[in-house]
């Protein structure tokens, strides 16, 4: 919620989202609370179970947009953010529900918007559930998001708190890569770099089949380079001189964030996992005390000792009379996953 990454936002202009916000404020004027609004294209069965999205292929062909609708969110559209408010300490609650309800039902009449969504909630912040249900919001599961907490001094120890068959599969991986000459660098300054790093990450997104959402361009890696300075790093990967791989990641206080991959061929190889992986160790070696490393891709993450953490969105129709039947819709349209933990850590040497 640093003003900076909302710098970032506004001047990438990410395809399909249009931006506004809402700050709250006291009878004397004072900021109360700010919050992030914004309007964009989304896919209604983006989850959609295989049987199902083998239904919308042929109908998709002939209608494109079909249960894609234009929804007005609240939120932040690259980052988890729980819940996605930033306030002044003692506002209620309630009182701040109430309001960004009402506010975001008189846009979504203003703008015939026909959803209306507030994401994300873990939780921690289930707290909220009442306080929207009172609005007539629906409290739905989206995709999980994952973390790892770090208590490791360095990746050796890291390595070696590892059962040893995840330990070995790590290994094996990252001799191969080591085989083909892949090596990786991590930089803070990658400004020079931003049209690569964008056209690597669209291969990834146009290959992607669980998520797609926003469109990044090279003014996303330049501004985010640019504003966030020293909270902004890079890992690059090379095949010789070429480089063929990048994670971007962002420092947010003690917390370490695996944002975005991009890669130069879209492959089912060992390079992603030898790039997770590599997330890891150098998160670590920063000194973060926890790593966020996202949606989907869920097997490889927790194989590194992930733990899978559940996202609920609240979500409701501009009209009441179709209200009732939002929940139950998109239940009906999406399957999200739930991955089972893994014990990937020996007994007392870490996060399982």
């Amino acid at each position: 919620m640093d003003p900076r990454f909302w710098r970032v936002l506004e001047a990438s202009q990410l395809a399909g989202f249009s931006y506004r916000y809402l700050v709250l404020q006291d009878e004397q004027g004072e900021p109360q609370a700010f919050l992030g609004l914004y309007s964009v294209l989304t896919d209604i069965a983006i989850f959609a179970p295989p049987f199902l999205k083998r239904i919308l292929a042929p109908i998709r062909c002939r209608w494109p947009g079909f249960l894609k609708w234009t929804m007005l969110e609240c939120g932040t559209p690259i980052t988890i953010v729980s819940p996605p408010i930033a306030q002044v300490a003692g506002l209620p609650r309630q009182q701040l529900v109430d309001r960004l309800a009402s506010e975001m039902r008189r846009l979504a009449r203003a703008e015939g918007h026909l959803l209306l969504v507030v994401r994300d909630f873990e939780p921690a912040a289930e707290e909220y559930r009442e306080d929207f249900a009172r609005h007539g919001f629906h409290w739905i599961a989206g995709l999980p998001n994952t973390y790892l907490d770090l208590p490791w001094s360095s990746p050796a120890e890291y390595h070696q708190a590892m059962r040893s068959y995840y330990r070995s599969k790590l290994k094996k991986h990252r001799r191969a890569n080591e085989a083909l000459g892949i090596r990786h660098e991590l930089r803070r300054d990658f400004i020079d770099l931003a049209e690569v790093l964008s056209a690597q990450w669209q291969i990834v997104h146009d290959a992607a089949k669980e998520f797609q959402r926003e469109i990044l361009t090279p003014q996303f890696y330049r501004s985010f380079s640019e504003e966030m300075g020293d909270d902004s790093l890079v890992l690059l990967f090379y095949c010789g001189d070429e480089l063929v791989a990048h994670a971007l990641l962002l420092r947010d206080g003690t917390l370490m964030r695996w944002l975005y991959v991009g890669r130069n061929a879209a492959q089912n190889d060992g390079l992603y996992l030898h790039v997770a992986a590599t997330v890891v160790d150098t998160a670590i070696e920063l000194g973060a005390e926890r790593l966020e490393l996202g949606l989907t891709t869920y097997d490889v993450k927790l194989d590194l000792g992930a733990t899978a953490v559940p996202i609920a969105m609240a979500l409701r129709a501009r009209w009441a009379w179709m209200n009732p039947f939002v929940g139950w819709g998109y239940r009906v349209l999406n399957q999200v996953p739930r991955p089972a933990a893994r014990q990937v850590f020996k007994e007392g040497k870490g996060k399982s």
